[in-house]
């Protein structure tokens, strides 16, 4: 989907680009907006945002973006008409393959972006993810001195996953206190892909899916890929509303209802036990299938106890697809989840897993079936760490933003805070500059019902994190004493 014209997309899609750099302000937003039409990100007839609209969603002063624009047009890229804004000129596409294609930008980007291109000198707090337990090498060196030569004895293809590990995760959810079989279980390679399995299985053009608002913005993106309309339904601190779950299955009759019972993504709430029971009851009734992703219930037991998965609680007429991955508990490079279904289903995913890719990597999963026996046990330092450093983020913030209001979650990774009568967007522009990069609420709700929060991670060092406040206070002092940006004179 083209959002070239949205100053809010295209502004998370450069904002990054423009700290770090020397040259004054209004020529480097030219280079990127100029690097943006070379490489046809910005595709010949885009319209660019108004001035005003781009200095507003980049912090900056309108004299930033005028000038700018200037210098584009003076190099022959952009073109500007009466009535017709400014547009990427056709002479900018010269010499361009035909064959050159566009990479959609979603509502994940701003928050993919900065695993795209790796470390740099803006501390990033766009994802919230830990390294990898130390023990892995340990296990990964035992496993190529024992089961390696078995497993090179096998054509190595596995679409449905390895027996051992399938075997291994049922007996996971069994001890959750969901019984399962191992011929219920299809491996994928991450959450990300089992969700991408379930969307293909389900979704057809102008079909409607029910998400929690907020969610997480990954799934925006791959629901519009398949056609899906998303209908949000708010939360309260038991989870999602039944009520209000109630009527928007009446009005919109959605194929899908996707959650997040187990430490919500980007809130940290845990949904009830009752909760599940009344949101799988209503799922039945109006014959939606629900999918929940759980990929952070596998260690964060620091707190309350966590109840079942949401499938334990269905009556025998409905259909629950439960996701799961090592990848948040673990290691983030250790791509591997899985999907617990009904026989049927599960045959069903593995069909679609054969196309996809013929199964997951074979010595991931080798690895993954080795550890989870062990999850509990390995992962136990990590939810005390944890909890440290949530308890640290807290007190920082009170010392340092006092105005800013959160409610501590119960677990997860990450703090989901609002900001009083301030645009997150614009806010995290400002941030920035200041050298910390921080992910606004509009990117884990589009409706625009959170544009004044920001998701915060505290999985980072003590250090990380106290520099990260500082530089975050620094940012809100000035977007409140001076507002977004002075006007810049032209250099």
């Amino acid at each position: 989907m083209d959002r070239s014209g949205d100053a809010g997309a295209l502004a998370d899609l450069i904002g990054h680009r423009l700290t770090g750099r020397s040259g004054g302000l209004y020529r480097r937003l030219a280079d990127e907006l100029a690097a943006l039409i070379g490489a046809a990100e910005l595709p010949v007839g885009a319209r660019l945002p108004a001035e005003r609209r781009l200095a507003e969603a980049l912090a900056v002063s309108r004299s930033t973006v005028v000038a700018a624009y200037d210098e584009l047009r003076a190099h022959g890229l952009v073109e500007s008409r009466r009535g017709s804004g400014t547009t990427v000129a056709r002479a900018a596409g010269r010499g361009r393959s035909r064959a050159d294609k566009r990479m959609p930008s979603g509502y994940g980007e701003s928050l993919f972006h900065r695993i795209t291109v790796g470390p740099g000198e803006v501390i990033s707090l766009t994802y919230a993810v830990d390294p990898g337990l130390p023990e892995l090498s340990s296990e990964l060196a035992e496993l190529a001195s024992t089961d390696l030569p078995e497993l090179l004895g096998h054509v190595g293809y596995h679409p449905r996953g390895l027996p051992v590990l399938r075997e291994r995760i049922a007996e996971h959810f069994t001890g959750s206190g969901l019984p399962t079989s191992a011929d219920e279980i299809v491996v994928t390679t991450g959450a990300h892909q089992a969700i991408a399995l379930v969307t293909q299985m389900y979704l057809r053009n102008g079909a409607a899916v029910a998400i929690e608002q907020p969610s997480w913005p990954g799934c925006f993106d791959l629901f519009g890929a398949a056609g899906g309309r998303v209908v949000g339904v708010p939360l309260d601190d038991a989870g999602i509303r039944p009520d209000l779950l109630d009527a928007a299955f009446a009005e919109h009759q959605p194929a899908m209802l996707f959650v997040m019972p187990t430490f919500h993504n980007p809130t940290g709430r845990l949904m009830s036990a009752a909760r599940r029971r009344q949101v799988a009851e209503l799922a039945a009734r109006h014959g939606v299938v629900v999918v929940e992703d759980n990929a952070y219930s596998a260690w964060d037991r620091a707190g309350p106890s966590v109840p079942p998965p949401l499938a334990a609680y269905a009556p025998e007429d409905a259909e629950v697809l439960t996701i799961g991955s090592v990848s948040k508990a673990v290691w983030g490079g250790l791509r591997i989840g899985w999907i617990r279904a009904s026989r049927p289903l599960a045959e069903r995913l593995a069909r679609h897993k054969a196309l996809a890719d013929l199964g997951s990597p074979v010595i991931d999963q080798a690895l993954t079936a080795r550890l989870l026996p062990r999850l509990g046990e390995l992962t136990a330092e990590r939810a005390r760490v944890a909890t440290v450093r949530k308890k640290l983020m807290g007190e920082l913030l009170t010392e340092r933003l006092p105005e800013w209001e959160w409610s501590e979650p119960v677990g997860g990774s990450a703090l989901w805070i609002r900001l009083p009568d301030t645009d997150a967007r614009v806010f995290a522009q400002v941030a920035l500059r200041h050298g910390v990069e921080v992910v606004a609420g509009q990117a884990m709700d589009p409706t625009g019902e959170h544009n004044d929060y920001l998701r915060v991670p505290f999985a980072y060092t003590e250090q990380v994190l106290d520099d990260a406040v500082t530089r975050l206070a620094r940012a809100w002092q000035e977007l409140r004493r001076h507002g977004p940006g002075p006007e810049v004179p032209v250099v």
